[in-house]
């Protein structure tokens, strides 16, 4: 494969009921620094049903053409449709990277899409790099449970393909490009290629697990909590700022919480406004789940913890007997 026939970064901009899926956005803040590295187009890439909006959002995010493919065709994300649809745009444009969120629908195309171009796929990256003496994008995740991080690099096939954490990175203003270009391609997906068909979609049931990628306040617990009656002072504190209620990894194994509130390297990566950790001693794995919240408080028994390491603001102190004190002081503003 010659690799200079492959130009320009990708992002596949997912959208949803809601809108355009926040990670997307994260991704073309961060693609926009690689595609300057590379001398290269930064380049979102739509698929979808009535998109004007979306494509009117993108391009304020500092890209410099927008591709939409919009037919009611693909209203409901169909992994056959997606990987068809993205195939032909590959082989017609070439592109060097192609990026995606690591959502349901992000994990379930990019795989097949890799293997229909015969390229490779990186999943759930943290952190990336762009070397621009070998021209690749170097990829960056968590391994064996989180115990150590591999980077990967797809160093002989084109486009290098992956998907992206959400909360890895911060969606920061771009200066819109002047004369973005959009480009309306018009593919129809063959419908016997289409194995599945969506009747209809039910909504999830709420539940107590709260989106804690997208809460501006995490208030986070971990091993230092020993009952589970007592996770429900955090919760009223993490309530009362507005916010969401985070654990680390001992919890959800205790089955108290679900993997959807986990912070760390095998659970969820973060970036709130604000950060208080409680009685979290700060290991690595967790850590690099929450490193680039703006604020960063840590509560803790042991001067020594690591997390202080992390802490903009460090309280050596029973958490016990601070969270508490917090509540009451919130009460006493409130009245």
């Amino acid at each position: 494969m010659d690799k200079s026939l492959y130009k320009n970064i990708w992002v596949y901009v997912e959208t949803t009921e809601d809108g355009i899926a926040k990670v997307s956005l994260e991704l073309l803040s961060e693609a926009r620094k690689i595609a300057d590295a590379a001398a290269e187009k930064l380049v979102a890439v739509l698929v979808g049903s009535d998109l004007d909006a979306a494509v009117e959002t993108v391009c304020d995010s500092g890209v410099d053409e927008v591709i939409v493919v919009d037919a009611k065709t693909y209203q409901t994300y169909s992994t056959d449709a997606y990987t068809f649809v993205f195939a032909q745009l590959c082989k017609k444009y070439k592109p060097s990277v192609l990026f995606m969120g690591a959502t349901d629908n992000g994990k379930d195309f990019a795989p097949r899409l890799a293997c229909r171009l015969n390229t490779g796929a990186i999943a759930d990256t943290t952190e990336l790099y762009y070397n621009p003496e070998t021209k690749d994008v170097e990829w960056t995740k968590p391994a064996f449970g989180g115990n150590l991080m591999a980077t990967i690099v797809c160093d002989e096939t084109r486009p290098q393909i992956g998907t992206i954490r959400r909360g890895v990175f911060k969606i920061m203003p771009a200066e819109k490009k002047q004369d973005v270009v959009i480009t309306q391609e018009d593919i129809a997906t063959p419908q016997e290629m289409i194995r599945t068909l969506v009747k209809e979609v039910i909504a999830e049931k709420a539940t107590k697990d709260i989106k804690i990628e997208d809460a501006e306040v995490i208030v986070a617990i971990g091993r230092g909590v020993k009952e589970q009656e007592q996770t429900a002072m955090f919760a009223e504190l993490a309530e009362m700022l507005g916010g969401a209620l985070a654990v680390t990894r001992p919890l959800v194994d205790k089955e108290w919480y679900t993997a959807k509130c986990q912070i760390g390297q095998s659970g969820k990566m973060v970036s709130p406004k604000l950060y208080i950790g409680c009685g979290i001693s700060g290991a690595v794995q967790h850590t690099a789940g929450m490193c680039s919240s703006d604020v960063i408080v840590a509560i803790n028994t042991d001067a020594s913890a690591p997390i202080f390491g992390v802490a903009d603001y460090a309280v050596v102190g029973d958490m016990f007997e601070v969270v508490p004190a917090l509540i009451d002081e919130l009460k006493k503003i409130r009245q």
